[in-house]
């Protein structure tokens, strides 16, 4: 009877790890869905509370709240992708950086309000509802793009 080597989990768990990836997303990237997932969350907090608030309770038409709304949730989630989300900045100028950030966001606002007025007249749902629903388009967009073009090296 031979001594068995005892391996410790750490490296089971590293090598399970392995396997399973294919290196196409990294650690690093899964960690960095992961925080612009939870920065997007904050992001939409204010986003949403812009819009209910500025339609709901200043009468803004749900088209111009929803630009005013989008615009304070883009502010929100550049501080965060750049302060804690993103470990790697392709760009070093931070006015180009935030002009290529801004442009993806307004590629987002497009969708964001063709989504908004599609679901709401065309589909005849609640704008509320119809906001929920481009925020899984708008956040893949965002975060793809963002990262493809400005986070990583």
């Amino acid at each position: 009877m031979g001594s068995q080597k005892e391996i410790p989990l750490s490296e089971v768990v590293e090598d399970i790890d392995k396997s399973f990836s294919i290196n196409i997303i990294s650690l690093e990237d899964t960690h960095e869905f992961i925080r612009y997932f939870v920065a997007s969350a904050i992001a939409l907090a204010v986003d949403f509370s812009a819009l209910w608030i500025l339609t709901s309770v200043f009468l803004v038409p749900y088209l111009v709240s929803g630009s005013l709304a989008f615009t304070l949730g883009l502010v929100v989630i550049y501080i965060l992708s750049t302060q804690w989300v993103f470990t790697r900045r392709s760009m070093q100028n931070k006015k180009l950086e935030f002009l290529l950030f801004a442009s993806i966001g307004i590629v987002g606002l497009t969708a964001n309000h063709f989504i908004l007025w599609f679901f709401t007249e065309v589909v005849d749902l609640f704008y509320i509802v119809s906001k929920v629903v481009s925020v899984g388009v708008v956040f893949l967009w965002n975060f793809s793009a963002r990262k493809l073009f400005l986070f990583s090296v």
